[in-house]
């Protein structure tokens, strides 16, 4: 397993309902310790913050959606260190109540992310797609409204929660559809050199000089660093003032990622490091 590990049991916060495949990530990572639902990623964050919780899973990234945009907003303004990533495969299920016949069902209830991963089935089926705010959310409504008309595209995990039925399995699109997730906590518990791979993730501001970006990235040309995430986002709406959330394999410690943060210094108003932490074996599969 990457990232911090702990014999000993704790809370770990996701955003959405239990059920949900963030809810499912943490069950996979930290089997022994309790999962804590929350609302909103600004709740997970401020509930880690205040100590109610020791760690927090969050979702980064997609293979099909892309980025966690709100997440790339939080990162920088939260005191919270990045000590682990973890790769999860996506699966959805069709699911409804409990002896419903794929016939009956006439409407489809999901996140419009997991509606449009799972345009195939949809369209088969001739169902009518209806948003709801969280995938596992969409089970437990399903199971509340006791309407075998209606079906939820949720993972696995809510079928069983919600007392429903799974009506077909991986009815996903694409084989490949991966959500990376990173562990968040309060203390900077840096990865030790020389442990097997690392990943250094770090935001940083270039100076509003030309060439500048160019200039900054130079270092880790010239010193030979893997360079595996650049995003670029505006900062309080100006379109003058740019930050990015980086990311290179290796640790700050290493004598050629020390020698490339060196030289980004010298273009950037301000650089951060989120967190040094184990690679998972997703990466090198």
């Amino acid at each position: 397993m990457s990232g911090t590990t702990n014999s000993a049991t704790g809370r770990i916060a996701y955003q959405g309902e239990p059920g949900a495949n963030s809810h499912l990530v943490c069950q996979q990572a930290y089997p022994e310790w309790e999962a804590v639902p929350c609302a909103s990623f600004e709740d997970v964050f401020a509930v880690v913050e205040n100590g109610d919780a020791d760690l927090a899973m969050i979702p980064i990234d997609n293979s099909l959606a892309g980025r966690v945009a709100d997440i790339h907003h939080f990162l920088p303004a939260s005191s919270l260190h990045i000590v682990g990533e973890r790769f999860l495969r996506i699966q959805f299920a069709l699911m409804g109540l409990p002896g419903t016949d794929v016939s009956q069902l006439r409407t489809v209830h999901s996140h419009v992310h997991a509606l449009g991963q799972c345009r195939r089935v949809i369209r088969e089926l001739g169902l009518v797609p209806v948003v709801a705010g969280d995938t596992a959310g969409a089970a437990r409504e399903v199971a509340e409204a006791g309407d075998p008309t209606q079906a939820a595209i949720s993972p696995p995990l809510a079928a069983e929660i919600y007392g429903l039925e799974v009506l077909r399995d991986e009815v996903e699109d694409e084989d490949h559809n991966t959500t990376r997730f990173i562990v968040l906590s309060r203390d900077f518990d840096k990865a030790p050199r020389g442990n097997g791979p690392v990943v250094t993730s770090f935001i940083f501001n270039v100076r509003n000089l030309p060439a500048a970006l160019y200039k900054a990235l130079g270092g880790f040309a010239t010193n030979g660093v893997n360079m595996t995430k650049l995003e670029s986002y505006m900062v309080g709406g100006h379109f003058t003032a740019t930050q990015f959330l980086a990311e290179v394999d290796g640790h700050p410690d290493d004598p050629a990622v020390r020698n490339a943060l060196e030289e980004l210094a010298f273009f950037t108003t301000e650089v951060k490091v989120l967190g040094v932490y184990p690679a998972d074996e997703f990466r090198s599969a």
